[in-house]
């Protein structure tokens, strides 16, 4: 009796295209989802809400991956004026710089064209639209807070379609060497809570398994399985390697995460005056009664000190924009506080440094 080798279906998350056209370096990864389609290896499972999420999005990765080379050329360029040396040969490496960042267009149309192939894959696919009964389990999970829809001042409706879109899925079109696999990037909303981010949320996990249904946040685990070989020959030709970040990038997320960690220890003490554990004062009580109490800064804040903190606040949630800022578990604000730690650490500073 010949063997047939597994169907694979694969749910691919939005987010997952859009990272796949943002780096240049994923590019084996939509070769190989290129040939395992045209190989009838694997099959895509479409539903509306990605090919929607994706051309909304679509100009936006495109813009940003020209737009990052760009400010990284200029932060160069500065930093090549600023340092002692001989005039004409600054002057010759400025120029050959000045001409790249002419050149920014066509050195970022590598992800455009990502982008082009992304598109051409989906639009070639069977979009699957959702059905009344995945809107009423959506709308199910949304309102008893089951995942994705677990989160706090979070609209994860969309979300909540997607995953009951493959459930859906699942059930209609399951049967003898049928294969499933849902991946995304989405940790935050779909993965494990305080535990290993390569499983499921509790709330996901009876619908997944580790052969028929398989949940994935890394494409090429999901590929890896659908063809070993194949993913391991596209490693070894394209010699991958994961390149050290650059100083602008941690420098970037070192501020992110200031300004989350900050905004944590906000909230704490919003929650203090609510609660009546740290009082307002106006700043004539403060200077006359608790300016000189070292004690005093824990139990009572004046009170333009106060709208000035909430003010802040309000920026730091426009900086860090919405479902980045909270609300977050315990466990989630100390990976934030431990990878500001590491990050400060990398660049010079003592362990346990968390200031804000």
């Amino acid at each position: 009796m010949q063997y047939r080798s597994p169907m694979f279906n694969v749910l691919i998350d939005t987010s997952v295209w859009l990272d796949l056209a943002a780096d240049a370096k994923q590019t084996p990864l939509l070769d190989l989802v290129e040939r395992l389609l045209a190989d009838a290896q694997m099959r895509l499972l479409v539903p509306r809400t990605v090919v929607d999420e994706f051309h909304k999005n679509r100009d936006r990765v495109a813009k940003s991956s020209a737009k990052s080379l760009s400010t990284h050329f200029n932060h160069v360029k500065s930093a090549i004026r600023k340092v002692d040396g001989d005039k004409r040969q600054k002057d010759r490496v400025l120029d050959y710089l000045s001409d790249l960042d002419h050149r920014i267009p066509i050195l970022g149309g590598a992800a455009e064209g990502a982008l082009a192939r992304i598109a051409a894959i989906l639009s070639s696919s069977t979009i699957i639209e959702a059905s009344d009964a995945v809107k009423l389990r959506a709308a199910d999970r949304a309102l008893y807070r089951k995942a994705p829809c677990h989160h706090e001042n979070k609209n994860s409706m969309a979300d909540a379609i997607l995953i009951e879109t493959y459930f859906e899925c699942v059930q209609a079109m399951g049967g003898t060497g049928q294969r499933f696999a849902f991946v995304t990037h989405n940790k935050h909303d779909f993965s494990i809570v305080n535990g290993n981010q390569k499983l499921p949320h509790v709330d996901l996990a009876a619908s997944f398994s580790k052969i028929k249904s398989m949940y994935f946040i890394n494409l090429a685990e999901c590929l890896r399985r659908i063809d070993p070989m194949r993913v391991t020959y596209a490693m070894w030709e394209q010699e991958w390697e994961q390149e050290p970040r650059s100083l602008s990038e941690m420098l970037d997320a070192m501020d992110r995460l200031t300004t989350q960690v900050w905004y944590n220890r906000h909230k704490y003490t919003a929650w203090q005056v609510e609660k009546g554990k740290v009082k307002i004062v106006s700043r004539e009580e403060w200077q006359e009664r608790w300016s000189r109490r070292r004690s005093s800064a824990q139990t009572h804040i004046a009170d333009d000190i106060w709208k000035g903190a909430l003010k802040s606040a309000k920026k730091a949630e426009l900086k860090l924009g919405e479902g980045n800022f909270g609300p977050w578990s315990d466990f989630e604000w100390g990976m934030i506080n431990g990878k500001l730690s590491a990050l400060r650490w990398m660049l010079g500073e003592d362990w346990d440094e968390l200031y804000t």
